[in-house]
């Protein structure tokens, strides 16, 4: 079975709020086995549009990548990281 991946571009808006969506979605991210391949760090945009921050995480399948994004744990850290922060947001199967 393949892996299941969050693939999200981040625009932080609220450095001083941001914070507290990692806080928040702490809880759905052990819940749900999450493992960060990528979060932040060095990045160079070889073509298109970029944004400040990247960020993959890894889940054991799609459908728990899927069941973290839906969780009512994740949905309100959700709602915080849109008070701070703007997201291209992807849930992809791995190879």
């Amino acid at each position: 079975m393949s892996k299941g991946y969050w693939i999200v571009r981040v625009s932080v808006t609220n450095p001083e709020g941001y914070p507290a969506y990692l806080q928040a979605a702490k809880p759905a991210f052990e819940k749900y086995g999450a493992h960060f391949v990528v979060r932040g760090g060095q990045y160079e945009c070889m073509e298109g549009t970029a944004r400040e921050r990247n960020v993959v995480v890894e889940f054991a399948d799609l459908a728990t990548a899927h069941a973290c994004y839906q969780s009512p744990e994740y949905q309100a850290a959700k709602a915080v990281r849109q008070r701070h922060a703007e997201a291209d947001f992807v849930i992809i199967e791995g190879a």
